[in-house]
């Protein structure tokens, strides 16, 4: 059944072949991105001539710009059924040398901003009694990397958001899951930030030499096990195939690593709703 779907940060990686993916199944795709008519452009315009796609300017650290996109889908389509939250780019480098300024940008996307499209979709979807909220963390949003700490608490929160809204809204007909990506060869790659203090780096001495090894340790990885992106957009796509209410919480999507990160939230889940109903919340995990 076709679907009327909202993603965010499809200029490229898993957000642009997100988009193409579920178009080329029939479902009706608003993909948003900056900038369509300056740098921007030519993505925008590629992706807009498929079918099923239609392209939003959209700013979404704007609550204005935002609600003007729900407006549009509502106003065309009369419901929206799947937010996938993707948007983003990596930080790396030395913690302390990130300033508060580059903290708070890194929450206000990864945290602030998809909080601000989940309350902006969740009315329609209540009323509808149907709907499903994707958020693409990661596998560093369960377990804080050195020299990633600021992306990893970024993702931290967004685990905890969809966590616990998760179990809010599930009996109300919504489902909110989690894909967790690990490494993959993504435009993300050439979107990494580092810390504005650079000064405080000289004072970490040979320990610096550890995050500037990052990109020569993922090409190594990428070429002995060659992950593919199309794996994260089919994850998204299966999720959206699965029944209401069946949808697991978090989809592991990582061919390299990802095995102890699935025994992680096999290992925490279990426990977790033994917790819940003890404290008297059963009923949500049922």
């Amino acid at each position: 059944m076709s679907k009327v779907v909202l993603i965010t940060g499809t200029n490229s990686g898993f957000g642009w072949l997100t988009a193409k993916t579920l178009a080329a199944s029939g479902h009706k795709v608003y993909a948003t991105m900056r900038e369509t008519n300056g740098k921007n452009a030519a993505k925008a315009a590629e992706l807009g001539a498929l079918p099923n796609i239609t392209v939003q300017d959209v700013t979404l650290t704007d609550d204005g710009s935002v609600q003007a996109a729900i407006n549009q889908i509502i106003s065309e389509r009369g419901r929206i059924d799947v937010l996938v939250n993707n948007a983003g780019y990596s930080a790396a480098g030395v913690a302390e040398s990130f300033t508060t300024n580059d903290v708070k940008d890194m929450f206000d996307l990864h945290v602030l901003a998809y909080w601000r499209l989940m309350k902006a979709v969740l009315p329609t979807m209540r009323r509808q009694a149907k709907g499903l909220i994707i958020n693409i963390s990661s596998g560093a949003g369960r377990f804080a990397f050195p020299f990633m700490a600021v992306y990893s608490a970024a993702k931290f929160g967004l685990e905890g958001l969809s966590e616990g809204l998760h179990y809010e809204v599930k009996s109300l007909g919504v489902d909110v899951a989690l894909v967790e990506p690990g490494a993959f060869p993504t435009d993300i790659v050439h979107k990494l930030k580092t810390g504005s203090d650079t000064e405080v780096v000289a004072d970490y001495g040979s320990l610096v030499e550890i995050p500037n090894n990052l990109g020569t340790a993922l090409g190594k990885l990428f070429e002995a096990t060659n992950p593919n992106p199309q794996e994260v957009a089919d994850a998204v796509q299966h999720l959206m195939a699965l029944p209401q209410g069946k949808r697991p919480l978090r989809t592991v999507v990582d061919p390299a690593t990802g095995h102890f990160v699935k025994a992680a939230n096999a290992s925490v889940q279990t426990e977790y709703e033994k917790t819940l109903t003890a404290f008297g919340m059963g009923e949500l995990v049922a």
